[in-house]
């Protein structure tokens, strides 16, 4: 199934239509979409690490340990994780940053994050959390010296929105790290869309009573930017030195961008 040929076109020259966006491959007006996506992570957050793992076969612990390990965290550091749901990115960075530093736990999902929350609570991590949107981050400008967003980015109405404010949270000299399911290698294409479409939906129906929400994430994945077109975004809203690595055949891409002016 190809990116571009799915994804809904609107033009905002007519000030009387009401903005458009995509919510899977339905188009819905787009006040509506972030209720529409806050009621699918409300109903999986409870099974959300165990459905991954099997959706996944347990990669993407792989690739979050890649993108862990790519953000080189140091002691003293600000770190932002945005959509950080259950806390994997957070666990990790939180003793690295130290006593000294921030690991910032986000969501705009209340119940994916007391879910986080409450895993590190018991781990013995006490970290800031907080309910936010990425498109209206409430921190200052140049706070951050990491912002990282792990299978989020796609769910985000405005995504160059979102981009924008990443930027402007980062320190010159900070990273932002996306890392999000991107565009397979063609020869993969047709067996992974049957799995996406076939096997996806009955898991989520067996394993969370959801085939629709598992469903939808198998349609948001086809409707998200190709690698090309992302970081194209990211250097539009200012990020620089933009550059990405293929996981497992283009499954999953690691997007890295560098803030490096004071403005």
């Amino acid at each position: 199934m190809d990116n571009n040929t799915q994804r809904p076109h609107h033009t905002d020259s007519d000030a009387t239509t009401t903005e458009q966006t995509h919510f899977g491959f339905k188009t819905i007006d787009a006040a509506q979409k972030s209720r529409e996506v806050a009621q699918v992570f409300h109903s999986v957050a409870q099974r959300y690490d165990v459905m991954n793992d099997l959706m996944s076969g347990g990669l993407h612990r792989l690739w979050k340990r890649f993108t862990i390990e790519r953000a080189a965290v140091r002691p003293g550091m600000r770190v932002l994780d945005i959509a950080g749901g259950t806390g994997d990115l957070v666990r990790a960075f939180a003793p690295r940053v130290g006593a000294q530093g921030e690991a910032w736990l986000t969501d705009i999902n209340s119940s994916m994050l007391a879910v986080g929350r409450d895993r590190l609570l018991d781990q013995g991590l006490v970290v800031p959390t907080a309910v936010c949107d990425a498109e209206k981050l409430p921190f200052p400008t140049a706070y951050f010296d990491r912002v990282t967003v792990a299978f989020g980015l796609r769910n985000m109405t405005h995504k160059e929105v979102a981009l924008a404010e990443m930027y402007r949270v980062l320190k010159p000299g900070g990273r932002l790290l996306v890392l999000e399911f991107s565009q397979v290698a063609r020869p993969l294409a047709p067996a992974y869309d049957w799995y996406s479409f076939n096997i996806l939906p009955r898991l989520g129906r067996m394993v969370a009573s959801d085939e629709d929400s598992y469903r939808y994430l198998a349609e948001s994945i086809r409707m998200h930017p190709d690698q090309e077109t992302l970081a194209e975004m990211m250097r539009e809203v200012g990020f620089e030195r933009v550059q990405y690595f293929n996981l497992t055949a283009g499954v999953v891409a690691l997007h890295e961008g560098v803030r490096l002016d004071a403005s």
